[in-house]
């Protein structure tokens, strides 16, 4: 057996890479992919409105459940292992939920995909940390940025394409070739780890389950249903909340055997920036849940130009990454997330001043800046979190800021879709109360339309138009809204603490090639 560390021939590194880094593709297009197709899934699987959604909420619950226990099963099974039975199984799943005849078939499936696909981002964010020494830490997680940020801006663009062209199945069937392609590379080049023995925590694992289906649910059904007002909301916070003050208590007295090691926490700088990576999800999460909202209710934009719209910003997230990885060793990332948030926060403060009148130049390029800053996020925060945890915690750390990740993603869709629903009915509230005979605004409005104010048409007319500001104006206050939440992430970068990177601060746990 040959030992492969971060002393890794380049080639055969890059190899390593693209295998990881398709199978984690593959998972996080799949959280938004198939938002744009749920209309025509609905339409031909015969579900009812409120039940479609259902497609992506038990996705992401079986996800962020199984999410933390990918470091137990990289122990028991071995990562490389462990690795090819997610791709497979992910696999497998996909193609299923292209077959898929019946809406319950497809919640399966989609249960099937989420219990697989979970492991698949910190099983290769572990994998790429491993093969680049601790000086190039940066490089990885851009490498590894690149994807998990990447992927779920360009789905619905990808998703709305298939779907236009073939069919929603296309959503699901993409991953087959890919998954094929991930497995046989991950099978001939991926490094394997020494399999360790761990008791399975089954009491752990129930309390883990309860608190984060429980919390998916909160968020994910939370604006459907109209939050506590809904009997299932309430129980849901209820278990959540004694779910996880249950989990905590019992991990307290069974250290050493808990499901999985919370001494991590105890590290500073994973447990801030993995907080940081959290709140981080309103910014990216909440823009992508209202961006397209904007776009084709507002501005009447077909799927797959809105996707196009959307693009530059994936780009330059991009561009911004591969810039900031090669930074990161010179720069205190510290700095460069402050600046960062600052950059994204400017993007997001010109978007406050979007009309309905606006061109395309001005709608994109803050969005372009936007995501610059955000770019400028990941990689040093991803940076701060790992280099100063040992081996042996890597892929336990990676599937807890994974899991974070997700629930962030979670709260700013959740946040973002109550706040605007909320200033939506507000500013249609204080706008109505303009409609008067007796305001001449109305009067100058109605004149080139050559209508009456007593004319039959006039009450459509005036509530539609309403509406339309109304939701112009939720949408501007929610962009205020996210560029606050963007600023409220630096005063937390002063508890971060500089690495500081040698090649003896860490030491490289025996990979194996089989």
């Amino acid at each position: 057996m040959n030992t492969i560390d971060s002393n890794t021939p380049s080639a055969k590194r890059w190899l390593i890479v693209i295998a990881v880094m398709s199978a984690t593709l593959m998972q996080v297009l799949d959280t938004t992919i198939v938002n744009v197709a749920l209309p025509h899934i609905q339409g031909e699987l015969n579900a009812a409105p409120n039940q479609i959604s259902w497609t992506l909420t038990c996705y992401l619950i079986a996800s962020a459940i199984i999410m933390p226990l990918a470091g137990y099963f990289s122990d028991r099974l071995g990562r490389k292992n462990y690795l090819l039975w997610c791709i497979a199984g992910f696999t497998f799943a996909s193609a299923l939920c292209g077959m898929a005849n019946s809406f319950p078939q497809i919640i399966a499936f989609r249960l099937l995909q989420g219990l697989f696909g979970a492991a698949l981002v910190p099983l290769s964010q572990a994998t790429l940390i491993d093969i680049y020494p601790p000086k190039e830490l940066g490089k990885a997680m851009a490498i590894f940025g690149t994807g998990v940020m990447v992927g779920p801006i360009l789905g619905p663009t990808l998703g709305g394409y298939l779907t236009d062209i073939a069919s929603w199945r296309w959503a699901f069937y993409i991953n087959i070739p890919i998954g094929i392609m991930s497995f046989l590379l991950s099978w001939k080049v991926v490094p394997n780890t020494i399999k360790k023995k761990r008791s399975f925590d089954w009491l752990g694992f129930f309390f883990l389950t309860i608190t984060i289906g429980a919390i998916q649910y909160f968020l994910d059904r939370g604006n459907q249903d109209d939050w506590f007002n809904a009997n299932s909301i309430r129980l849901a916070a209820f278990f959540a909340i004694s779910g996880f003050i249950s989990f905590l208590i019992y991990s307290y007295f069974n250290r050493g055997q808990s499901i999985f090691d919370l001494s991590i926490f105890k590290n500073r700088n994973f447990t801030i920036s993995s907080l940081l990576l959290l709140a981080l999800g309103i910014g990216l999460f909440g823009s992508i849940a209202i961006l397209p909202m904007f776009l084709e209710s507002l501005l009447n934009y077909p799927v797959f130009i809105t996707g196009l719209t959307m693009t530059p910003r994936a780009i330059s997230v991009m561009f911004s990454m591969i810039v900031v990885g090669k930074l990161c060793q010179r720069i205190d990332q510290r700095k460069i997330v402050a600046i960062g948030i600052l950059i994204s926060a400017i993007g997001t403060y010109v978007c406050t001043y979007y009309t309905l009148e606006i061109n395309k130049w001005w709608l994109i390029w803050p969005l372009i800046l936007q995501g610059l800053g955000l770019g400028m996020l990941f990689v040093p925060l991803s940076t701060l979190a790992f280099s100063t945890l040992p081996e042996k915690s890597r892929v336990e750390a990676a599937s807890l800021n994974s899991l974070l990740r997700t629930i962030g993603a979670s709260i700013g869709i959740a946040v973002i879709f109550n706040v605007y629903t909320s200033n939506t009915q507000t500013s249609w509230n204080h706008l109505i109360s303009f409609i008067s005979p007796y305001n001449p605004n109305l009067m100058e409005y109605l004149q080139p339309l050559h209508l009456q104010i007593t004319d039959p048409i006039i009450a459509p007319l005036l509530s539609g138009e309403v509406t339309k500001q109304a939701m112009m104006l939720s949408t501007v206050n929610v962009f205020g809204f996210i560029m606050l939440s963007l600023l409220a992430m630096l005063p937390f970068i002063l508890l971060l603490k500089r690495p500081k990177h040698t090649e003896k601060q860490l030491p490289k746990e025996r990979l194996i090639s089989d």
